[in-house]
């Protein structure tokens, strides 16, 4: 009898029992391809040796030191690197321990920044619908995504939230991409102007949307439009790179391709690629200067912040997506999967649309591939699907509620940087066997 609280008490799973490459293997010795890297974690994949010495080498000389006393040169030295390949304007780190973590720090920044700036009424956060910014209440309240808040709404900060950038529902028949890139954009404007200008403090958004949405991208111009939006209201720009940054989608930071600079950036998940809990919120020199030039504390922290064996493992990592030269990888296995991907389920009756960048990879599922209409939600078509993509030995990450919270299903694919087209092959082939089974007497 396990004494452990699991997700889902109903549904134990087995006990991993060790992993390598782009494959993990329970106890009774079944292996699964690892084609979500967890929860887009795992992107250097297991049993790494390169990120394991580093690691044992950090607790040789100190395994933790707590920041209230200390600084480490572990956690130095993943900040002089992430600096150095951020976003223009970006110039400090604050090292916490994953992506709620970040997303929260990020908020309470947004917030006391307009505070020692003299602005005090600026204390409005608009964010998207179908966004998920993390499971702390700051951070489910920024989220979106109607189903993980319903239950906990009593709790929630009064959020306001606009319509995605979701053109394969949103944009209108004869609107160029371009057009409806402009207008879903032009949303957030209509919001502060509703709000107030001189009330809102910020903007909160995944570059590229994960977990609720399955790796939708958005349509040209979209993020440079949102820019100059907040740039016309002093709006702080807060981008949540926590799933689809530190290389996932072809870029180390996902805005790369979009040509903007966020005032705060939050980073987790790819940072430590599974070998340990790390995530970071950085921000430009402006934001820095006004804590320390005002108050000189920024008021949040956690014990485990900056924790030096996750700083080195976080360096290991990224030093390892950089200069064993994974982002051009990244690109290039992310097209070929994107290929493989339209050549097996691009006229699937049931696929409506393929998306995302890099090895970051969505599939919406539908009734009706002519209407878009997708299944109903009773029929419970995205853990029919995981459950069979598992008992086939493919780990990915399907969700339902797509649309709204409610409704739809989609698959998100995040593989290892390292996976072979080998594996690209096993990927599409188990995905495909689960894919038809979990339909499989639904349509």
């Amino acid at each position: 009898m396990s004494h452990i609280f699991p997700r889902h008490t109903r549904q134990l799973p087995p006990v991993a029992a060790g992993g390598e490459g782009c494959y993990l293997r329970d106890a009774a010795g079944k292996q699964y391809l690892d084609a979500s890297g967890g929860a887009a974690v795992s992107c250097l994949g297991h049993g790494d040796p390169e990120i394991i010495a580093a690691i044992k080498t950090q607790l040789d000389q100190l395994a933790f030191a707590h920041t209230g006393f200390f600084t480490s040169q572990a956690a130095e030295d993943l900040a002089d690197l992430l600096i150095e390949n951020a976003p223009p304007g970006i110039d400090r780190v604050y090292l916490v321990s994953g992506g709620s973590e970040a997303t929260e720090a990020a908020i309470k920044l947004a917030r006391q920044y307009w505070v020692e700036k003299g602005q005090p009424q600026r204390g409005k956060l608009i964010a998207r619908k179908q966004s998920y910014h993390g499971n702390t209440i700051g951070a489910l309240s920024a989220g979106g995504n109607e189903w993980r808040r319903a239950q906990f709404g009593p709790l929630l900060l009064d959020v306001s939230h606009i319509d995605p950038c979701y053109e394969y529902r949103l944009r209108q028949d004869g609107e160029t991409a371009e057009a409806y890139g402009r207008r879903a954009a032009d949303a957030l404007e209509a919001e502060i102007l509703r709000l107030g200008p001189d009330t809102v403090m910020a903007f909160m958004a995944e570059p590229v949307v994960g977990a609720t949405a399955g790796a939708l991208a958005p349509a040209p111009g979209y993020f440079k439009r949102i820019r100059d939006i907040c740039d016309r209201y002093g709006v702080l720009l807060i981008l949540d790179e926590v799933m689809c940054g530190m290389g996932r989608t072809g870029t180390l930071f996902a805005c790369e391709q979009d040509g903007v600079a966020p005032d705060i950036v939050c980073i987790a998940k790819g940072l430590g690629a599974g070998y340990q809990p790390i995530g970071a919120m950085l921000c430009t020199g402006e934001i820095y200067d006004a804590i320390a030039s005002g108050s000189g504390f920024f008021q949040h922290g956690h014990t485990y912040i900056g924790h030096p064996t996750a700083a080195a493992a976080g360096r290991a990592v990224v030093g390892a997506i950089l200069n064993r030269n994974l982002l051009p990888r990244v690109a290039a296995k992310g097209d070929a999967l994107a290929d493989r991907l339209a050549d097996r389920f691009g006229q699937h009756p049931h696929v409506g649309d393929l998306r995302g960048r890099g090895l970051f990879r969505g599939i919406e599922l539908v009734r009706d591939r002519t209407t878009k209409d997708p299944f109903d939600p009773s029929l419970g078509v995205a853990g029919k699907i995981k459950k069979a993509a598992f008992a086939a030995g493919l780990i990915c990450y399907p969700m339902s509620g797509t649309i709204d919270g409610r409704r739809g299903d989609h698959i998100l694919l995040a593989p290892p940087f390292i996976i072979e087209d080998a594996q690209l092959d096993e990927l599409v082939d188990k995905l495909d066997i689960a894919i038809s089974a979990g339909l499989e007497g639904v349509s």
